[in-house]
């Protein structure tokens, strides 16, 4: 059988968010949870520019091993006034040292853990309607006060 080659990436923007301090609901049937509220951020990249709108959570489940599940929904407001829904769910793992000291809001090299998404665009908007139509994944990094994706496109 052959396999298909596999598909490139090309860059689409980098997007960075600023969070409040995570609400602790506890451990629930579905797992530990933490609600964290987005406070706003910015994106650009050469076909993308804006800002983030506050008001988006992220809904995170946090495994036995360490292991953070998100779920994300934020709303961005493009420099030239269009807004694009943008949900994604991700995966933040590493080893139980590492995940402590991004736990305790301490700064840690992006190589030291793994950290991906697959955001989800979607926009009424005509002029960004490409991007209802394409597959995106991301490469994450965890900061003090938020966090920094730079997002691609799958081609």
């Amino acid at each position: 059988m052959k396999y298909f080659d596999a598909p490139s990436l090309s860059f689409l923007c980098n997007l960075e968010l600023t969070v409040e301090k995570a609400h602790l609901p506890g451990v629930t049937p579905v797992g530990n949870r933490r609600i964290i509220r987005v406070e706003g951020g910015c994106f650009s990249g050469e076909q993308l520019n804006g800002r983030v709108i506050p008001g988006g959570d992220d809904w995170i489940t946090v495994r036995e091993d360490g292991t953070i599940i998100q779920d994300v929904r934020i709303l961005l407001e493009t420099d030239d006034k269009e807004l694009i829904l943008l949900t994604y769910r991700g995966i933040r793992t590493g080893s139980k040292e590492v995940l402590a000291r991004l736990d305790n809001n301490e700064k840690v090299d992006r190589e030291e853990y793994y950290f991906r998404t697959n955001p989800i665009f979607e926009t009424a908007s005509k002029k960004y309607d490409w991007l209802n139509k394409k597959i995106f994944v991301s490469i994450g990094e965890r900061l003090p006060t938020g966090v920094r994706y730079s997002v691609y496109q799958v081609d």
